[in-house]
């Protein structure tokens, strides 16, 4: 058998394995909006803690990264150590919170609708715009990551790159459309394992095949690249800026949809001590994987005489020159894992704030079958939308990936945090420094100075600043708002055996 049958049939039951995921999710699926949207609340910490993993980290895990370090070594690592502080003090301090919080503010199962409620808005202006940025960035978001699934097709089985868009797009919208939350959280699970494996995997068996550390170094230190004797220190070639903009990556986890509906959907606020444990351990091994993995290529590629066009694939080359077909087919399937947990996720995200926030607040009447069907329609319209642009094969929509997490964590960031953390915020608050947070970060990331820090940086600053100026120059919360503050507080704060 050829080895590119063998990697086939990896992919083939990768493939498979998702989808009969996503139907034990239908059957599981309860017929409402909130069993479709959060899963019925009811996500364990391990569960929750790799999905919010696997559905954050996508291929830049897996590819990126590797390449990134590759390329330039240790000093691209801050970006990763930026997302792992980042990640934490998300688990930690907003995490609890917002699980207690949405509860009490009348149930909330999206962000959008979270805002409103907490600050209880009744202008329906923070709802519609936060609804709108979500929707419309995210269509970007899943778009890009069905350029990189046909990208991946063509790259490793020569497929053509419609067929590979079609091939990660119907399959991740198959399971998602019908599995909803629960089956692109259990798949996100699957997946998170899949890429922890292969993380793991991959590098051990590199380091043994090449004899160790001192040949390792060795061979690192020989390669032929003008960056070969920097790539063994975190400072070689950094500056101070560079290195802010990198490790400010992390600040962006505060406003990420995607991510922290995970924490919405958790069974109990308490549940967020395990998560964080869970997730940031999976997320430190992931991390420090890709990074070696990056640097055992340099040595690997220069010992063997190899060549290496795109630095981006050197995960799958070291694969793919150490593994069996059949072995290297399922790490090829951690690649492609990583891009489907995030489509599906995104897909999620998307399809709510078209329904719970663009649709339902026109105050029509709808059943929950009516609720759920909308859902899954919303989930096919953003596919939809996200495909026909991915078509394009354009370079614009790589480059929004970039934007979308700057331009979320500057809008949301900010409100997200001064909602769970400030009593004291308004909904004119809210609303003026989320505007503020994404037109900084859209006007700073398309001017010179991009070049010098990362847009997300000054546009979090800034909408931060004025969502408390506005807050404070406009009336003060109602004593209910104060009340539903202070119980949020309670439920995120006591101990488990506490709650009622």
């Amino acid at each position: 058998m050829t080895p590119e049958a063998w990697k086939t049939i990896a992919i083939v039951a990768y493939l498979a394995l998702m989808l009969g995921i996503g139907y034990a999710a239908f059957r599981r699926t309860e017929d409402n909006l909130d069993g479709y949207m959060l899963g019925g609340r009811r996500l364990s910490p391990g569960v929750a803690a790799l999905s919010a993993g696997a559905s954050d980290m996508s291929g830049w895990l897996l590819m990126g990264l590797p390449g990134a370090i590759y390329v330039s070594g240790l000093v691209e690592a801050w970006i990763a150590i930026g997302l792992t502080i980042g990640a934490w003090l998300n688990w930690k301090f907003v995490a609890p919170r917002l699980r207690a919080y949405t509860e009490i503010a009348r149930n909330s199962i999206t962000i959008p609708s979270f805002f409103e409620n907490r600050l209880h808005d009744t202008s329906r202006f923070l709802r519609v715009a936060s609804g709108a940025i979500i929707l419309v960035f995210f269509t970007f978001y899943v778009s890009s990551g069905m350029v990189a699934g046909g990208t991946f097709f063509e790259g490793s089985f020569g497929f053509d790159y419609t067929t590979g868009i079609w091939v990660v797009g119907g399959v991740t919208l198959a399971y998602t459309l019908f599995g909803g939350f629960l089956g692109a959280t259990w798949t996100d699970v699957a997946q998170g394992i899949l890429m922890l494996l292969a993380l793991v995997a991959v590098p051990i068996v590199a380091f043994v095949e090449l004899g160790g550390w001192g040949p390792i170094r060795e061979g690192i230190l020989a390669a032929e690249t003008s960056d070969a004797a920097n790539h063994l220190s975190l400072l070689a070639g950094a500056t101070v800026t560079g290195v802010i903009s990198a490790a400010a990556w992390g600040l962006g986890y505060f406003g990420q949809p995607h991510i922290i509906v995970r924490f919405m959907a958790m069974r109990s606020p308490q549940d967020a001590v395990a998560g964080r444990r869970i997730g940031i351990s999976w997320m430190i091994v992931t991390a420090v994987g890709a990074i070696i993995t990056g640097l055992i290529g340099v040595a690997y590629v220069n010992i063997n005489g190899e060549t290496l066009e795109n630095p981006e694939t050197v995960f799958l080359f070291l694969s793919q020159a150490l593994f069996h077909p059949l072995i290297a087919g399922l790490v090829l399937a951690a690649v492609l894992a990583a891009i489907m947990s995030t489509i599906s996720s995104q897909l999620i995200v998307s399809s709510s704030a078209l329904v719970e926030d663009l649709v339902k607040i026109t105050g029509r009447a709808m059943t929950s079958r009516t609720e759920v069907m909308l859902g899954r329609v919303g989930v096919l319209l953003v596919a939809v939308v996200a495909a026909v642009i991915a078509f394009g094969r354009t370079d614009t929509i790589l480059d929004l990936v970039g934007f979308a997490w700057a331009g979320f964590g500057a809008a949301f960031g900010p409100i997200v945090l001064l909602s769970l953390y400030w009593r004291r915020l308004t909904s004119w608050g809210a609303l003026s420094g989320m505007v503020v947070g994404a037109v900084v970060a859209f006007a700073w990331g398309r001017s010179p100075l991009a070049d010098t820090l990362y847009e997300l940086v000054p546009g979090f600053v800034l909408g931060g600043l004025v969502a408390i100026v506005v807050s404070l120059l406009t009336p003060a919360p109602s004593e209910a708002v104060r009340a539903e503050f202070a119980e949020a507080t309670r439920l995120a704060s006591a101990k488990k055996a506490d709650v009622s």
